[in-house]
């Protein structure tokens, strides 16, 4: 059986993201490859060899796997945001908080008719996430 993980990828900030994502969610970052420690560096697209390749951080048995794109070629995260449950909604807001800050907010945490708590926004690296607790 096939295992979902994400893949997203960031402008120049990837290796920041994931430092802070490791410290706030608990998780472990368990590579991260920059262009210029490929196998091939003089193959990496111009400006960009201290930019993540690629990187994996655990969390929660899940991998959230990223990269930076090549420079020049930055584009906004659209369409999708990384959801984290959690079993109370007291959990879910003190990490909602953490994520959120510097960040803009798309739906205050708060009860609704499908948990304690849940809450909507992006991150200050541009990662969307919906972050609830309680679920029903």
């Amino acid at each position: 059986m096939p295992v979902l993980d994400s893949y997203i990828f960031f402008d120049g900030n990837c290796a920041e993201a994931l430092r802070f994502y490791e410290r706030t969610l608990g998780g472990k970052v368990a590579a991260s490859m920059s262009y210029g420690q490929s196998p091939q560096p003089d193959q990496c697209p111009s400006g960009s060899s201290d930019r993540i390749m690629h990187a994996s951080l655990s969390v929660g048995g899940r991998r959230l796997m990223a990269s930076d794109v090549p420079a020049g070629q930055g584009k906004r995260m659209q369409g999708f945001a990384l959801s984290l449950n959690y079993p109370t909604a007291s959990e879910a807001r003190e990490v909602f908080d953490a994520l959120s800050a510097g960040g803009t907010m798309t739906m205050p945490f708060g009860k609704t008719f499908w948990a304690e708590g849940f809450g909507m926004f992006t991150d200050r690296f541009g990662t969307p996430w919906m972050v609830g607790g309680g679920m029903q």
